[in-house]
């Protein structure tokens, strides 16, 4: 269910091109059916590779929470974009 809010809110709409992994997922409490449940991003930190000048690395943090303001699920961990305006790689230095 969080992945779906993920991509509905703003992955299908982003330059995502993949993750290298997660370093943490965590089921807190249980969902029910009927539960209404809400979705909290929060950017953490960024960065630009210097192998790749053309993608920055986003590390996020993603919390559910049920109706009751309960977190149910926590994930963190990096995503990979494209840049809007990539910056040159610098010159090698002899």
């Amino acid at each position: 269910i969080a992945m779906r809010m993920m991509c509905d809110c703003y992955l299908i709409r982003s330059a995502c091109i993949g993750s290298p992994g997660l370093d943490g997922l965590r089921w807190l409490k249980p969902v029910y059916p009927g539960d209404t449940l809400r979705l909290q991003h929060t950017f953490r930190d960024k960065r630009v590779l210097r192998s790749r000048p053309h993608v920055g690395m986003v590390n996020t943090l993603w919390e559910v929470f049920n109706q009751d303001g309960d977190k149910v699920f926590q994930m963190e961990g990096w995503a990979m974009f494209g840049l809007r305006d990539p910056q040159p790689a610098p010159a090698a230095s002899n």
